[in-house]
């Protein structure tokens, strides 16, 4: 809510609320600002409602003109493609840049503040950035897929980076420069490009920012930003979810069942490579 901005909440049948949800209602207004309106479809407010709301700032109406009124002048939010309303569609969206997500490197965040310069790619080709469209869609089936703030961010993270989960979860909530608009990942073993700042681009800057205040809330600036190396299960169910997946291999290949995603065939091609290469021979020293 605090990163959308959400600036309003409605809730409908509010007179089935107990005290202690309508506390944690007046608790999340309290803490995002947003404004709250609790519709009761009786006559009167039930006492467990009544008794929460004692210590709020509140009005009732019963006047639906009023209540109306209320709204007037409401900005009206541009709505999200039809095809995308009732959740995540059926056609995958195959994204290279997933293709790195249960990478087999291990890098770890610093220990000390690190402050690194923008990448430069050296060792490894950019992902191809999406397309104005398809960020669109990506971006509303992970708000359709997940509610979990870290898994999302995550997800977006992947795109438009071609990180690791492991390389991801080096991410701190002091990582994520807003002003700068860049998100700094963490790899001092240079197994992919070292210690570098990426480009936020502002499609996945809510994800970001939601995680980053969500980070904040419950852990504090050592926890990590995104999801943990524990969160991979988590993270490809609600990538599979979304209908998001890396290129898969032909049919003739698959190791899986028929409709599963196999996340790591990349890195099995570059094993079987590795594999197949002839071992160099060594001469006999001469004595």
């Amino acid at each position: 809510m605090t990163a959308l901005p959400v600036t309003r909440l409605t809730v409908l049948r509010a007179h089935r609320l107990t005290a202690r949800r309508t506390m944690r209602l007046l608790d999340l207004h309290a803490l995002t600002g947003i404004q709250m309106t609790l519709v009761c479809h009786r006559p009167h407010l039930p006492a467990a409602l009544h008794q929460a709301l004692r210590t709020a700032d509140y009005s009732v109406t019963a006047d639906f003109e009023a209540a109306r009124r209320r709204y007037y002048g409401t900005p009206i939010t541009e709505s999200p493609p039809a095809d995308e309303l009732a959740g995540p569609a059926s056609r995958w969206l195959t994204l290279p840049a997933l293709e790195r997500l249960v990478s087999y490197d291990s890098p770890r965040p610093c220990a000390a503040p690190c402050t690194p310069p923008l990448i430069a790619w050296r060792h490894r080709p950019p992902p191809v950035p999406l397309t104005a469209h398809t960020a669109q869609r990506v971006a509303h089936r992970l708000h359709a897929a997940t509610a979990h703030p870290r898994l999302a961010a995550a997800l977006a993270t992947a795109l438009f980076t071609g990180a690791s989960l492991q390389q991801l979860a080096t991410a701190r909530p002091r990582d994520y420069d807003t002003a700068a608009a860049t998100l700094a990942l963490h790899d001092r073993a240079r197994y992919t490009d070292g210690c570098a700042a990426h480009p936020v681009p502002p499609w996945a800057s809510v994800f970001l920012r939601a995680a980053a205040c969500f980070t904040r809330l419950v852990s504090g600036e050592d926890q990590e930003l995104l999801a943990a190396p524990g969160d991979r299960a988590h993270l490809l169910r609600v990538a599979e979810t979304a209908r998001l997946r890396p290129p898969q291999p032909p049919a003739v290949r698959r190791k899986g069942m028929v409709g599963r995603v196999e996340w790591d065939w990349r890195e099995r091609q570059e094993a079987e490579r590795y594999e197949a290469r002839p071992a160099r021979r060594v001469s006999p020293s001469r004595r």
